[in-house]
């Protein structure tokens, strides 16, 4: 699964690197949680678009929108099955930006969290799904992270990893013409090779901490 990740790029370098317009501002975030706002890039009718959407998926027929909780994560084998997934799998495709996520293991009788992250430091996008839910004059634009079996660093810490996206499998994601039977294709574990892992400070499990030194690596030693 995907419980928490960073995003401490400056947005400029996003907006380079991702080909993205987007209206307002963020800030650096090193902790960010499930229920909290997070940036994605959707396919918008000027190209590449960034929104702020709260991470949960909330599909629109929901009638209680703390099912949101409980949907932070969509498993890639039952996108096209499973009914709060099924038509923003068609038509409701999103990146999500990150530069690193957590993982926690279990250490006898504690979990100690590890960060992942590209080798070169470089941010990299999670293939989401959005949904819009609205509740008299209320609307929520949600998003959830895909995720796939791991790779073979992330195994020695989780039985699942995000679904990061390479660069020639963006705008296919993205594009709502985009067969999604061909997308399924894209279900891999991110290759190994060009990632790293490191165990960090417990300070990470609560979300009241978010600043720089959460990605400090710690000696289990």
């Amino acid at each position: 699964m995907c419980g928490r990740f960073s995003l401490a790029t400056e947005l400029t370098r996003l907006m380079e690197k991702f080909q993205f317009i987007f209206a307002d501002n963020i800030s650096p975030r090193y902790n960010i949680a499930p229920s909290q706002p997070v940036l994605a890039i959707v396919h918008g009718k000027n190209g590449r678009t960034g929104k702020s959407m709260r991470w949960g998926l909330v599909p629109f027929w929901a009638k209680d929108i703390r099912i949101g909780y409980k949907m932070i994560n969509a498993r890639a084998e039952t996108l096209a099955a499973k009914p709060a997934y099924k038509y923003p799998f068609r038509k409701q495709r999103c990146l999500i930006p990150a530069d690193g996520f957590y993982e926690w293991k279990r250490l006898g009788e504690r979990k100690q969290p590890y960060r992942f992250q590209l080798k070169n430091g470089e941010p990299f996008v999670f293939a989401g799904l959005w949904d819009r839910w609205k509740h008299g004059n209320e609307t929520l634009v949600s998003c959830t992270i895909i995720t796939v079996e791991p790779n073979s660093l992330a195994r020695k810490v989780h039985n699942r990893m995000p679904l990061i996206l390479p660069e020639d499998a963006w705008e296919l994601w993205l594009h709502p013409d985009t067969d999604p039977d061909y997308l399924q294709s894209l279900f891999l574990p991110y290759p190994e090779k060009e990632m790293e892992a490191y165990p960090v400070s417990p300070l990470v499990n609560s979300p009241r901490n978010d600043d720089p030194s959460l990605k400090e690596p710690v000696d289990l030693s």
